[in-house]
This record gives C-alpha cells, sequence and structure tokens, in this order.
C-alpha cells in the first residue's frame, strides 16, 4: 500500500479520536454540572428527610457526602447502604444507587435511577426509587 494513503488515514482516524475526546469531555463537563446541581437540590436534602423519618421509625441511619455523592448508610452495620452518584463508565454519564445490604437477604447491586439523566429525574421519582430501595433494610 502507498504510504501517502497509510498516512492520510492515519491522520483522520488521530483526527476523529481527538474529535471524540473533546466531545466526552464536553459530555461529562455538562453532566458533572449537572449532577452537582441535581445533587445539592434534590438528593442530598431528600437523603436527609428520610435518614431523619428512619430514625424516628427506629432505624438509625446516617447520611454522608462524599465528593460526588450522597451516602445512607445504616448506623448497624457499615456494610448496609444506598449510595447515589454520577457513574461515567458507560457511553453516557447516568445517575445510578449502589444498593448494598447484608441482612437475611444479600444484596449487592447498581441501579440507574430514572433515565440515569440528572436533569431529569424528579424528587418524586427519586423517593419512589429510594423507597423501594429500602425494602431491604427495613424489612427486618
Amino acid at each position: 500500500m502507498d504510504i501517502a494513503i497509510v498516512r492520510k488515514r492515519l491522520q483522520d482516524a488521530m483526527g476523529e479520536a481527538k474529535r471524540r475526546a473533546a466531545e466526552r469531555r464536553g459530555t461529562m463537563d455538562r453532566a458533572n454540572a449537572a449532577f452537582a446541581t441535581f445533587m445539592s437540590v434534590t438528593a442530598v436534602p431528600l437523603v436527609r428527610q428520610i435518614a431523619n423519618v428512619l430514625r424516628t421509625e427506629g432505624y438509625p441511619f446516617t447520611v454522608n457526602t462524599p465528593a460526588g455523592s450522597v451516602r445512607l448508610a445504616s448506623d448497624r452495620s457499615a456494610e448496609d447502604y444506598i449510595e447515589i452518584a454520577l457513574d461515567a463508565s458507560g457511553a453516557a454519564p447516568h445517575v445510578v444507587a449502589y444498593i448494598s445490604s447484608r441482612g437475611r437477604r444479600v444484596v449487592d447491586v447498581a441501579r440507574t435511577i430514572g433515565s440515569g439523566d440528572p436533569t431529569m429525574i424528579s424528587e418524586e421519582e427519586l423517593l419512589a426509587f429510594l423507597l423501594k430501595a429500602l425494602e431491604p433494610f427495613v424489612e427486618r
């Protein structure tokens, strides 16, 4: 094959890879900004309300806000928690909940919340998701 053809195709492939990388960075920047707003306006306040209600019902839970996530953790077992975070490992970043429960039923899953788009997840949708996710913790 002619070296000029190889060089041209290689340059095109490198240009396309750089364009896709820049596009991915832009998508991640927008997703991180939307997720930060979702966390401060919707997720953290709602998770704190849930923790307060759980505490009054005799289920001691604590809310932790490590960088880029919110975790509702049982005070009885460090292995029982629900953590909401932004998952950027796939083609499109999406909001996921990591659920870990070591009671009678061992549960260790990651589930996308709603559509996964932090701008589209309503407070009601998040509440419904969390209530379902809390079932293994409160059925004991």
